[in-house]
């Protein structure tokens, strides 16, 4: 429904409400929210992981390296 397909050029009213609907951001639903809310909690807890293996590494002496990602290939 844009104007500029039709080749018309927009009326001052139309680029007035362009305005206000062009820097309106699409609101995020409930499960998405959730979503976002659970990958962020994911992240952080494997920081923690991540960190407290670490420093059990350090502490005895132990030299560990990361496992690749699933599905990667190493050849």
């Amino acid at each position: 429904m844009s104007n500029r397909t039709s080749g018309k050029t927009p009326t001052a009213a139309e680029r007035e409400a362009q305005k206000f609907f062009k820097n309106a951001a699409p609101e995020v639903s409930e499960y998405e929210q959730g979503q976002q809310d659970f990958r962020a909690n994911r992240e952080r807890l494997k920081a923690e992981r991540l960190a407290r293996k670490t420093a059990s590494a350090e502490t005895s002496g132990e030299v560990t390296r990361p496992k690749p990602p699933k599905g990667s290939s190493t050849s």
